[in-house]
């Protein structure tokens, strides 16, 4: 019974091992991966861009498929031409 008992506290621990990890992915890591994700796919759309003078540059990208809408995007100038 002492055996099963000390299996049981190991699952337990495990169980919330895995918990805090995956609450620590999802609240810190992941919106970042997301965010750089969503950024390099708009900079890669990217249109009429011109050069800040500090390595970035402001372009802009379709924010719908038939392109009526444009938004905004900072972008490393050397990732996309600049006019």
């Amino acid at each position: 019974m002492k055996e099963a008992s000390g299996e049981l506290s190991m699952t337990a621990v495990a169980v919330v091992a895995i918990a805090a990890i995956a609450v620590v992915f999802s609240t810190l890591i992941w919106p970042t991966i997301r965010s750089n994700i969503l950024r390099s796919t708009y900079c890669s759309q990217a249109h009429n861009c011109v050069d800040n003078g500090d390595g970035s540059a402001t372009c802009t990208y379709c924010a719908n498929e038939d392109c009526s809408e444009e938004a905004e995007v900072i972008c490393q100038s050397n990732t996309v031409e600049t006019d």
